[in-house]
């Protein structure tokens, strides 16, 4: 049988999927006449509801009684006092007829709200307002269907940003954006990083299947020329490749060095046939679009020894870039780990975390990986990459390369 506590979870729960559809659907006593009598709500609105709170067998109901009698009472007086309707059923315990109660009938999403807190209410009350905005401004939502889910889709805007999606809603079903770039678009307030956030949202509003912007620039890829005779002979040291435009490094690679840390990348000391990349972070689909790479003999993968580096690395070869790694397993990370640390780049504390699938780690990069994640690890969470000399290294890099070689 359930607790108050159990069942309050379980209003949330259908609040939380709700809630949209209720403040957006109109009350049904609104077109009815004052003498008329209430009407039922149709069978597929979400409230009323009635959420059971459990059943004891009958043996077990007679051979603890008194357990489930002070149940009840606490079920009865926790709804009086907070104005819901218990329905009951009628038990037979010992000879005697006893009312149990079966569900807790919940009769609209202002009264669940209430019994979960201010924030519900307050959420409420602003989805109202929104859906009342969004239903005068941009009625083909309500004709679509689409207003409730627009309703959700707003709900963790602040009041600027809400204004400012709707004024973009309506600049762009009355304007013809085409060849504009985002950050071309004349909308007060309004920069380009907020509209490819919500490109989605004022496509709805706009109620275009297309803004006619143009497409994001392609990315770019940085890295540095490593061959000593290479920059001996007065070729450059930096270069870059645009994604999807035919780029040819000033020689094929033997060797890649792929690195998360832009100093790193260029500061990389000199190595015969070898270029090295600066990261771009998650994905890894952009370096893999460089042909040139896949044709190096050794391609390297130096990244931090955190979860996150492991989980770029992982994707890097999801996407089939043949990637060793540099420094990225247990035994690096106890040589290194005096110069570990359990802060981000913001101060702010590194935390443990559900690990994800990793399935294309070695077991090595597994095992540190799994460390580095689990709520019981005690030691740091993050050993930085530039923490190691380059020196060292450069001459690991030799060492895979050339594993015969003396050490």
């Amino acid at each position: 049988m359930k607790t108050v506590d159990q069942v309050l979870t379980d209003i949330e729960r259908r609040l939380s999927t709700t809630w949209a559809v209720s403040v957006t659907t109109p009350s049904t006593m609104a077109d009815q006449q004052p003498s008329q009598a209430p009407q039922p709500d149709p069978p597929t609105a979400p409230w009323p509801h009635a959420f059971p709170l459990g059943q004891r067998a009958t043996a077990d109901l007679a051979k603890d009684f008194a357990a489930a009698a002070a149940w009840a009472a606490t079920w009865r007086t926790w709804s009086e006092a907070n104005d819901t309707t218990l329905r009951t059923r009628t038990r037979l315990v010992h000879g005697t007829d006893q009312q149990i109660p079966t569900h807790l009938l919940i009769a609209d999403v202002d009264h669940a709200a209430r019994l979960c807190g201010p924030t519900w209410t307050r959420r409420l009350e602003q989805g109202r307002r929104r859906a009342a905005v969004l239903t005068d401004r941009f009625p083909h939502l309500t004709d679509s269907g689409l207003l409730p889910a627009t309703v959700a889709a707003v709900d963790n805007l602040n009041d600027v940003d809400f204004d400012l999606l709707c004024r973009a809603g309506a600049w762009f079903a009355t304007h013809d954006a085409t060849g504009l770039t985002p950050r071309q678009v004349p909308i007060e307030g309004m920069h380009a990083k907020w509209l490819n956030h919500r490109h989605a949202l004022v496509r709805r509003l706009s109620a275009r299947d297309d803004l006619g912007l143009l497409p994001p620039h392609p990315p770019r890829v940085h890295f540095t020329y490593l061959d000593p005779n290479h920059r001996a002979a007065g070729g450059r040291r930096h270069d870059s490749a645009t994604i999807g435009d035919r780029t040819d490094p000033a020689y094929q690679p033997q060797i890649v060095m792929i690195s998360e840390n832009k100093d790193t990348a260029i500061h990389f000391p000199e190595l015969h046939g070898g270029i090295s990349i600066e990261g771009v972070g998650r994905g890894g689909s952009t370096i893999a679009a460089l042909p040139w790479l896949a044709a190096a003999d050794h391609i390297i993968y130096w990244g931090d020894m955190d979860a996150d580096g492991l989980e770029i690395l992982d994707e890097f070869r999801a996407v089939g870039v043949p990637a060793v790694s540099l420094f990225m397993d247990l035994t690096a990370y106890t040589e290194w780990e005096r110069y570990g640390t359990n802060v981000d780049s913001r101060g702010r504390p590194l935390q443990a975390r559900p690990p994800r699938p990793v399935p294309h780690l070695t077991s090595a990069e597994a095992e540190l990986y799994r460390c580095l994640v689990a709520e019981e690890w005690t030691r740091h969470r993050r050993v930085e990459q530039e923490r190691i000399p380059l020196e060292v290294a450069v001459a690991a890099v030799r060492r895979i390369v050339n594993p015969s070689a003396q050490r």
